[in-house]
């Protein structure tokens, strides 16, 4: 059974930090995309603003935030060992303010605001030996030295102690005392599964007071491990980190198609942030760029996570959007089925790949039509086959009623090209396309 405690009953829609800026991300960047967000997103149901990694480390610069031996650079704590904003890069953070001035920044803009942590405690805080708060305990104590966190940073937590319960529900005390709304925890879904931690951060959410959406990273999270993944997060990674190039977007059809038994509402299957629009403008991943993905692509990109009913995370600085980028952020029929769709599966795989899901009037369908094959190619499905006969079509992307069809919907689609249809069956009222998300 999913864990829904309110916030995912419907996969999040927001941005991301990490695509665009690296660990090097300000507050006033942070600032910029709320306000674009929401000037014009935020009718159409995005809603999030998250900071990704190592916000707690000092400075800004283009290598990997590590430390040296003796622990320099020094991440930024409190007395007790809980992480708190570097205010090289988050100003408003200073003294004990910690990241509530920008949240309350975002919640004034009528949106969410997250942030990332690394699985663990950080390695500092244990050589430090610092009390853990609320009980007598140290950090020397809770760290795991056998289960060290990437970079150096972190070391991971003795869940058989439960004064390392004790921290984890400390530092998201103080995450709710800020308003956070989102927590991304990284290096815990793969390439190891930890389980007692995931439950352990999921137990903290729940101690905090605040209700927040539980994010896991990296992937590929483990199938065998769905049952487990859907009881305690609200979305889950299922693959490593997604790019901007065709054969990863490629490589993900059969990674959702696999998760579809533990897609539910409250928990998600999560393909990554969105590699579109203006990437990398200071690392990590190749020279500042708009995305490398073709106009097709990005449009396929954005069915299958619709179809699939994947948490929308977007990637590009929001402020560098063009026209063609907020076309594909704003198409509230596409986006409705993201949002609102049911019973979603994947009917046929292969080059010609097809998905369907079921519309909430009840009779309705939705159909994705999918071309990966490296030529423009009739893609096909049997009405039969979504269990219609006769049906008038609308296509999604474009809000054009293409008449009637029998027997079949075909359609010619570009390279790597893809359409996304709502049949109404002859003798039903059909509903509007143009659904606005609440």
């Amino acid at each position: 059974m999913a864990w829904d405690n309110g916030v995912a009953s419907t996969p999040p829609l927001g941005w991301n930090s990490y695509d665009s800026f690296n660990w090097n991300v300000t507050e006033a960047q942070v600032k910029a995309n709320a306000d674009y967000m929401r000037d014009n997103l935020k009718q159409h149901g995005w809603q999030y603003i998250v900071i990704d990694w190592a916000w707690y480390y000092p400075g800004r610069g283009t290598g990997s935030p590590n430390q040296s031996a003796d622990f320099q650079p020094r991440l930024r704590t409190d007395a007790n060992g809980l992480l708190l904003p570097d205010t090289t890069r988050f100003p408003s953070a200073e003294g004990t303010n910690g990241f509530k001035p920008l949240a309350d920044y975002v919640h004034t803009a009528g949106l969410k605001f997250g942030v990332h942590l690394m699985r663990g405690i950080p390695r500092q805080v244990v050589a430090d030996n610092l009390p853990v708060p609320g009980t007598n305990c140290r950090a020397n104590e809770i760290g795991n030295t056998t289960t060290a966190a990437w970079l150096n940073l972190n070391q991971g937590l003795d869940m058989a102690d439960p004064c390392a319960q004790s921290y984890l529900d400390a530092q998201f005390k103080l995450l709710a005392s800020w308003g956070v709304d989102y927590v991304k925890v990284d290096d815990i879904a793969a390439p190891t599964y930890r389980q007692a931690e995931i439950e352990g951060y999921g137990l903290a959410i729940r101690r905090s007071g605040r209700p927040m959406v539980l994010s896991l990273s990296p992937g590929p999270t483990s199938t065998s491990n769905g049952s487990h993944v859907a009881a305690n997060a609200h979305m889950w990674r299922v693959v490593n980190d997604l790019w901007d190039n065709w054969e990863a977007l490629d490589a993900l059809f059969e990674r959702l198609h696999a998760w579809t038994p533990h897609r539910a509402p409250g928990a998600w299957p999560d393909p990554d942030m969105i590699p579109i629009g203006r990437l990398s403008q200071q690392g990590p991943v190749g020279s500042p760029r708009y995305s490398n993905l073709t106009a097709d692509e990005q449009r396929t990109l954005m069915t299958l996570w619709s179809i699939t009913r994947s948490p929308m995370m977007w990637g590009g600085d929001l402020t560098r959007n063009r026209a063609s980028e907020l076309a594909l952020m704003t198409n509230a029929a596409v986006l409705a089925v993201d949002q609102h769709s049911r019973n979603n599966r994947q009917l046929y795989g292969g080059t010609n790949t097809v998905w369907t899901a079921d519309a909430p009037s009840g009779t309705d369908k939705y159909v994705a039509l999918f071309n990966r094959g490296g030529v423009t190619a009739d893609v096909s499905v049997p009405l039969a086959d979504l269990g219609t006969g006769s049906a008038t079509v609308t296509d999604l992307w474009s809000g054009a009623s293409l008449g009637t069809v029998d027997g079949s919907l075909s359609r010619s689609l570009p390279a790597h090209g893809s359409g996304l249809y709502r049949l109404t069956p002859q003798g039903t009222t059909p509903t509007s396309t143009r659904m606005f998300i609440a």
